[in-house]
């Protein structure tokens, strides 16, 4: 049963986020894991011309794929951090608003449509994989990361921000086994699905879980 996303409260909650993450001092740099200089890079989006970042955060990635000449495009739910991504990146195009609207009343596509610990790991999947695809050019690809889930804990998991005290920020997020992940996307239309655990950098410290898709 899907559970009931609050845009509205999930908005304040990600504003308070960009407060706090965002840094003046940023330079463009692109990785798909939680380890600064660990992992593949940007090549698994292929050669696109145009990308999309959804949930894009700080658009550190957008800046370095637009540095190397690629059309790039995010959107994201915090209008704060949208602010200061426009602010700070030249050469972005960043949209304010809820990824799956956005995806569902535009016209756009592109070559590559990625998330980096973003909206792919905070929206339903059942909802957002059939318009990521939809919005993808003819052999274009999808890819996403984020944290694998916790053995025994599948589906939605609701997580609160900012402690336990205070006022109750929450939003959800999903987490599967691969292969399930595999199976939705090709269940949404997409033609190979490959879900990949990479290991962390040091023995025992929690992995990163790649996905790509491709159209």
């Amino acid at each position: 049963m899907p559970v009931p996303h609050d845009i509205a409260a999930e908005t304040e909650l990600w504003d308070t986020y960009a407060r706090s993450a965002f840094k003046d001092d940023f330079e463009p740099t692109f990785c798909w894991t939680q380890y600064a200089g660990h992992g593949p890079g940007p090549e698994l989006l292929g050669d696109p011309s145009t990308v999309l970042e959804i949930g894009c955060g700080t658009g550190r990635a957008l800046a370095y794929l637009a540095d190397r000449g690629v059309k790039a495009q995010g959107v994201d739910l915090s209008a704060v951090m949208v602010e200061k991504t426009r602010q700070k990146w030249d050469g972005v195009i960043f949209h304010h608003g809820d990824v799956l609207e956005h995806l569902a009343s535009r016209e756009d596509t592109y070559d590559a449509i990625y998330s980096i610990f973003g909206a792919a790991w905070f929206a339903d999947p059942g909802r957002l994989f059939p318009l990521v695809r939809a919005r993808l050019n003819p052999r274009g690809v999808f890819v996403f990361s984020q944290p694998p889930a916790i053995p025994g804990a599948y589906g939605p998991q609701g997580m609160y921000k900012g402690g336990f005290a205070g006022k109750a920020m929450f939003t959800y997020r999903y987490s599967y086994k691969p292969a399930v992940w595999e199976r939705l996307l090709t269940r949404s239309g997409f033609a190979t699905a490959e879900a990949q655990l990479l290991d962390a950098p040091e023995p025992g410290h929690i992995k990163t879980l790649i996905v790509r898709a491709t159209a």
